[in-house]
């Protein structure tokens, strides 16, 4: 009898101290919130973007009317993708996330960051650049204009202009320093003459210079005397991968090859080709692969709901719940002391009791 008192003693402490949980605040807490909130004001400035056009938003396909939906096809698209994934980017709450990568990468005030970017996912362009700023880094970004299925690849509305819709709002403070087409061989290979043609336009009306190397291994090599360039002889702090662009993975083959988030070292792997990412990599500096958004949600308890679109501040990169730590420690020391006490009652009574 004094066992089943004695169990259910002890769930009833259990039940008090799972009732003791409350939302704890995270680390860099303040640079999350920053974040979060620069990249929802930068969803909504291309919304307005995207709205002035004339372009009326999908609510089908565009269920929260973010604008930052592209279409399944286009002439600048350059390959397969992932509606799904695309809604599932569109949360805010991920540069917050990318905060958090970047710290533990030590990117910090007035860093140099190498960034490569292609149109796949312009809200996941958003969140990193709004991270990385939001550090007082300076990221140095190449861009793959070209864009999978729903993404940026409205040929009037690329993530270059974008990109320069942010800037002129003064959201972002810093544009590619170079684009490619993206797609085959970083170079449009795909794309038929009229697409490749909206790419270099895209580029020409934004300012940003093209590169159209002959080869793919020719189109890296450009992009590593590019980062160099920028650099003016200052190391970089990180390199930061957003989509599958060629030029930056080098092969398709990497998505198997590096999980995704910060990785300080890429061990010893078979590398098709050694695209710019692998290139940086191999000289130390920490790397933030980031193909999708689909594992940072789930690491980072985020909504896998893209709508309605959460509110900056949700998630568990915020807040998580925790124990309150000095209660549980009393809870467990009474309960310890029931055990002794009830165990010495039952020696008692089994060592000197009258035998019959």
């Amino acid at each position: 009898m004094s066992l089943v008192a004695l169990a259910a003693v002890g769930l009833v402490l259990a039940a008090v101290a799972e009732r003791s949980k409350s939302p704890a605040m995270q680390i860099y807490f303040n640079e999350k919130m920053e974040a979060a909130t620069r990249a929802r004001a930068a969803l909504h400035a291309i919304r307005e973007v995207r709205l002035g056009l004339g372009d009326a938003i999908d609510v089908v396909n565009d269920p929260s009317e973010t604008g930052l939906m592209g279409h399944e096809f286009s002439l600048i698209t350059t390959s397969r993708g992932s509606h799904e994934q695309k809604l599932k980017s569109l949360d805010p709450n991920l540069a917050a996330v990318f905060v958090e990568q970047l710290k533990r990468g030590r990117v910090g005030e007035g860093d140099l960051v190498a960034v490569a970017l292609t149109g796949a996912f312009p809200m996941l362009n958003v969140s990193v650049l709004s991270a990385i700023e939001t550090l007082g880094a300076t990221p140095v970004t190449i861009t793959s204009v070209g864009s999978s299925m729903w993404g940026a690849n409205d040929p009037n509305l690329t993530w270059l202009d974008m990109e320069s819709v942010l800037v002129d709002k003064g959201i972002l403070r810093h544009r590619s320093v170079a684009a490619s087409r993206g797609g085959g061989d970083d170079r449009g290979r795909g794309l038929s003459p009229e697409g490749r043609a909206l790419v270099d336009s895209a580029a020409v009306r934004n300012g940003v210079p093209l590169l159209d190397e002959r080869t793919l291994d020719e189109s890296i090599a450009r992009r590593m005397e590019i980062y160099a360039e920028a650099a003016e002889g200052v190391e970089y702090a990180a390199y930061v991968n957003v989509g599958g662009g060629l030029g930056s993975t080098g092969s398709s083959q990497v998505y198997r090859l590096l999980r995704p988030g910060l990785s300080r070292n890429l061990g010893t792997k078979n590398f098709p080709r050694r695209g710019t990412l692998v290139r940086m990599a191999q000289r130390g500096m920490p790397v933030l692969h980031v193909p999708s958004a689909d594992s940072f949600i789930e690491r980072y308890d985020l909504s896998t709901e893209p709508t309605p679109l959460p509110d900056v501040g949700t998630g568990g990169t915020f807040y998580r719940d925790r124990y309150n730590v000095p209660l549980a420690g009393v809870l467990a020391v009474l309960y310890g002391f029931l055990i002794f006490v009830v165990v010495r009652i039952d020696l008692k009574h089994y060592l000197f009791r009258k035998p019959q």
